[in-house]
């Protein structure tokens, strides 16, 4: 189907361009949501005599967009979900999730408006893309972890593997420390004749 973009879409073309789009894509997306008409004469007739309102509207939006852009551009928000020693999550981050933890945070953002590049199924610091408007998109950072307190450190640099590196480390040191603990107490509790004045070490 042909059709004419009354904004700019990605990898389409720009606003006033006639492109060949598949007849599903145009009847589900762009027709619905005002993004393009189908090409016909009168369709065409009718772009070019409101073609200067919705440049001035597509610069009105893309304005406002791009003062928003200022107030998510590198910002982080932390998701907190159940995961595997490994890392994986029991499920995956949708979008829906991630605008309800940046909306939580103070940035009003839509899920329909975050963009991911490949599901989000592992703890850890993920980048998603924000389109504020067809030509303004900023980047945020998704910190997905276990626990507020994951998520800290998980912002720190520190990744799952090192995390739970650290904590096996600091695990077995505990358990050394307990057997060097009931160690000394056997020798403390134990009768070594040394230990007496009576010893005489010609009797060993």
């Amino acid at each position: 189907m042909q059709v004419i973009l009354l904004e700019r879409v990605a990898k389409l073309g720009q606003m006033g361009e006639v492109v060949t789009v598949k007849d599903g894509f145009a009847r589900n997306f762009l027709l619905p949501q005002g993004k393009a008409l189908r090409a016909s004469d009168g369709n065409i007739a009718r772009f070019e005599a409101d073609k200067a309102q919705l440049e001035a509207r597509n610069l009105e939006t893309k304005r406002e967009a791009e003062k928003l852009a200022g107030t998510i551009d590198g910002t982080t928000h932390v998701v907190i979900r159940s995961a595997s020693d490994g890392g994986a999550l029991y499920g995956s981050v949708s979008t829906r999730d991630i605008a309800e933890a940046a909306t939580a945070g103070g940035v009003s953002v839509d899920r329909k408006q975050v963009v991911l590049s490949s599901p989000i199924k592992t703890l850890g610091l993920h980048t998603v893309s924000v389109v504020l408007h067809p030509e303004v998109v900023v980047e945020m950072q998704v910190n997905v972890a276990r626990s507020p307190e994951e998520a800290e450190l998980q912002a720190s640099g520190k990744t799952i593997q090192e995390l739970a590196a650290e904590e096996e480390a600091a695990a077995e040191f505990e358990i050394a420390e307990l057997f060097d603990d009931v160690g000394g107490a056997a020798n403390d509790d134990g009768d070594d004749p040394r230990d007496s004045g009576s010893y005489d070490p010609r009797d060993a």
